[in-house]
């Protein structure tokens, strides 16, 4: 969840580990509503409890907890947020950016994400435009790119190149190639060959 929002909020891909500080001082404001955030959860899911029946209150409070680490506890990304001019996307770009993430292996259409979102293609593409400075099409490709490199970054997977790309829905080999090499300065080849693999 804290590293899709890292990537939901930078609109990069995110590589590698976070790298978040190891403690989290409670006498700050940020330190406290942490805390509490962290406590409200835990008590709302003890015992079977109210969390567990209403996954509206779930998903929310635990996009609440992840937005506040990323922007209160430093990390290797720190930097960017202060970069960053922050406009709040409207509920349904969320919710269509979590079925991307959620259904990242499957086969999707933009009528589908759409259709998750509550809201029609076109206010879908609308409010990606708006607030992601992309399309839907173009931020799913990025997410499942960022998917592929971490395949060919992961010494235990086995699978060769080809594989990697039909896996996540790049069906000509030329195309994702190049679209890696743009986005991460090298062959897709030379990722793997890294890996050990």
């Amino acid at each position: 969840m804290i590293a899709q929002t890292v990537t939901a909020i930078l609109e990069v891909p995110l590589i590698g580990s976070m790298d978040l500080a190891p403690t989290i001082d409670l006498s700050t404001t940020s330190g406290q509503l942490i805390s509490g955030l962290a406590e409200t959860l835990i008590i709302g899911m003890r015992n079977n409890g109210p969390l567990f029946h209403s996954p509206i209150a779930m998903s929310n409070l635990t996009h609440a907890l992840a937005d506040l680490v990323v922007r209160s506890i430093p990390h290797r990304f720190s930097y960017l947020l202060d970069k960053k001019v922050h406009l709040i996307a409207p509920r349904h770009i969320h919710r269509a950016i979590e079925f991307m993430h959620v259904n990242i292996e499957k086969p999707l259409t933009m009528q589908s994400v759409a259709d998750a979102a509550g809201v029609s293609i076109r206010s879908l593409e609308t409010g990606f435009r708006s607030f992601r400075g992309t399309t839907p099409s173009a931020y799913l490709r990025k997410i499942r790119l960022q998917a592929a490199r971490e395949d060919l970054l992961d010494p235990l997977n086995r699978q060769s190149l080809r594989e990697v790309c039909l896996k996540w829905g790049f069906f000509h080999f030329g195309r994702f190639a190049s679209s890696y090499r743009m986005v991460y300065g090298e062959k897709p080849s030379e990722t793997k060959k890294r890996s050990g693999c």
